[in-house]
């Protein structure tokens, strides 16, 4: 027996039908049906891509808090990666000291802290270490230190003057002068020490400040009466009249 198989398939548009329309208008229409079919793809292409622009120029802050400068107006152009606004994060405070190297290496992340802010409250605050910075300052021989406390009443604000104790492992004696008594010179700190009324240059070292006064280490005494004012004009040898 001869079986005769006949195979089907679809498309789009259909296949004309015999008769139905003029071989020239259905070629016509064919060919306007493929090129609007391929303007709506780019359309849609378009559109995508305008929606990732409008997207891509979108700003958000990436947390909630205060605007402390405007670097921008409304309808003004910005370049890519340009700064909007300067936003301020209160609820939690960093606060950023210098300690001398021999206490800064007895610090470890995460150590408790006091912290007492006085233009609010005499009382103390804890707080916590953060971070202890690896690079210091070679002149001063201190490390930045950064504290973290919170700030739930915003109450603190920024530049605000913020006195912290560490809790240090041992206990050092040293002697203290006041901080206008150190004078800089290049790499080096000195004070002026006044005996038989002539100001003398002494070299010292800083251990440390307290409490409006240097810790330092060097060639002077407990009782040496050192020059606190006019000190960075002063020369070796110079002739000084204390007053009372």
């Amino acid at each position: 027996m001869l079986v005769r198989l006949r195979s089907t398939w679809a498309s789009w548009p259909p296949p004309r039908s015999r008769n139905s329309i003029a071989i020239t208008k259905y070629d016509s229409a064919l060919y306007t049906h493929r090129s609007l079919a391929d303007k709506l793809r780019q359309s849609e292409a378009q559109i995508e891509q305008l929606r990732y622009e409008i997207k891509q120029k979108e700003v958000r802050a990436p947390f909630a808090g205060f605007v402390a400068k405007e670097h921008t107006q409304v309808g003004e152009w910005i370049n890519p990666g340009g700064a909007v606004v300067t936003l301020m994060d209160l609820r939690n405070i960093q606060i950023t000291v210098d300690v001398p190297e021999q206490y800064a290496v007895t610090l470890s992340t995460g150590s408790k802290v006091g912290i007492v802010v006085k233009s609010i409250s005499d009382g103390r605050i804890d707080g916590s270490i953060s971070a202890l910075l690896p690079q210091g300052d070679a002149a001063s021989r201190t490390f930045p230190v950064r504290i973290r406390l919170a700030n739930p009443a915003y109450r603190i604000k920024s530049g605000m003057e913020a006195v912290v104790t560490f809790n240090l492992r041992e206990q050092k004696k040293a002697l203290l002068v006041p901080k206008d008594a150190v004078v800089t010179a290049g790499s080096d700190r000195l004070v002026f020490v006044v005996k038989d009324g002539i100001a003398t240059p002494a070299g010292v070292r800083i251990l440390g400040y307290y409490d409006g006064n240097v810790a330092v280490a060097g060639n002077i005494k407990a009782k040496d009466q050192v020059v606190t004012r006019g000190n960075e004009r002063l020369r070796p040898g110079q002739p000084v009249e204390i007053q009372k």
